[in-house]
């Protein structure tokens, strides 16, 4: 569910006691241990934990205004979320994707992992071990997280920002790069007018 909250504080206070608690918890462990160059405040209507455009100038590329998300914290309707972009990237030759790691350590810890593609959900505080939460944050630092997103983005991110198409040659039909070639109208051939009949000889008259 998306808040019109414009602060951390506010949407954690909207929210009833044992959530607020819940998130406010790991909010803690979030903070202590993110790279200082990982910003805090509102992003899409939730708790958002971003690399700020001082940082990274392109910012995201779905979205160029907004600055480039690396976690978040959400209350949803039937469940509380964890929301980690940072694990689910991986560009080979760049950095090992950490998300093996952090699915083994996190059922080591004996809790039960229930998680999408980027959401960690959880109903209480006592089913997210959070020590495995704080060295993933410490793990995944901003410039390593900054460089894996532009590799495995590559391809999406210069089709959003991209290079403007070159020109089409003058005549050319768009999505086509071959001119076409105009077209000119045959003469046809004038019409012959059909020739005058001649009046026909008239009788000479009976005497």
């Amino acid at each position: 569910m998306r808040s019109k909250a414009t602060s951390v504080a506010q949407y954690l206070k909207e929210l009833p006691a044992d959530r607020r608690a819940a998130l406010q918890a790991l909010r803690e462990v979030i903070l202590k241990s993110k790279d200082p160059l990982i910003e805090e405040g509102m992003q899409y209507g939730a708790i958002g934990y971003y690399i700020p455009h001082k940082v990274f100038p392109p910012g995201y590329h779905c979205d160029p205004k907004q600055p480039l998300p690396y976690a978040g914290l959400a209350a949803q309707k039937n469940h509380l979320g964890l929301y980690l972009m940072c694990l689910y990237m991986e560009a080979p030759g760049v950095a090992d994707s950490p998300l093996p790691w952090f699915r083994q350590a996190w059922t080591a810890a004996g809790k039960k992992l229930d998680m999408g593609a980027s959401c960690v959900r959880f109903r209480n505080i006592e089913d997210v071990p959070l020590d495995v939460v704080a060295k993933l944050f410490k793990k995944v630092t901003a410039r390593q997280f900054i460089a894996v997103y532009q590799a495995a983005c590559a391809p999406r991110i210069a089709k959003v920002r991209g290079k403007a198409p070159a020109k089409a040659p003058a005549g050319a039909k768009p999505g086509s790069k071959k001119p076409v070639a105009k077209k000119v109208a045959a003469k046809k051939p004038a019409a012959k007018k059909p020739a005058a009949k001649k009046p026909a000889a008239k009788k000479p008259a009976a005497r």
